[in-house]
């Protein structure tokens, strides 16, 4: 899974220490409905197409390039469905990092589904009920909350400690 080089850089200073990274993620639908999903080649498993933002990187421009980039779909997107964090996440290298995730609800406009980088090892569509049982555990909660239809994005208003 490619890393960008700005992080890239902080590894070779943290080595595989905790990074915590600003990331945007994309429930991708189609005219028909079907969500759009990404089998990563990290892990094996299906997820929402995601990404880290590039240093000075807006949210919104990076979910549409990271789309193209994984898919090469192009899409246009709709709301902010959720704000939340992931991690820490242990990787097959030993490099751990959490994340801050903005997800956004994303129709796709053009372009055909396809793997378009080295990050993922198959792309396909997929009807909201019949999605694959080995989804990421971040992807399955962020497609319910895209699906939800509510105007408002979904965040969380608990602290750790209590309410």
């Amino acid at each position: 899974m490619p890393v960008p080089a700005y992080v890239a850089a902080l590894r070779a200073h943290v080595g595989h220490a905790p990074l915590w990274l600003s990331g945007v993620s994309a429930v991708v639908v189609d005219g028909d409905g079907r969500i759009l999903l990404t089998r990563r080649a990290d892990n094996g498993r299906w997820a929402v197409v995601s990404g880290i933002l590039e240093p000075g990187e807006e949210p919104g421009p990076a979910a549409v390039r990271e789309i193209r980039e994984e898919t090469g779909v192009e899409a246009e997107l709709v709301r902010i469905t959720s704000v939340d964090t992931a991690g820490p996440i242990t990787y097959p290298n030993g490099d751990v990092a959490s994340y801050l995730d903005v997800c956004f609800l994303a129709r796709a406009v053009s372009g055909e589904a396809r793997v378009a980088d080295e990050e993922n090892i198959e792309v396909a569509w997929f009807a909201p009920d019949a999605l694959p049982a080995d989804l990421t555990e971040s992807s399955a909660p962020r497609i319910e909350k895209a699906l939800r239809g509510e105007p408002e994005a979904w965040f969380s208003r608990r602290s750790p400690t209590g309410p």
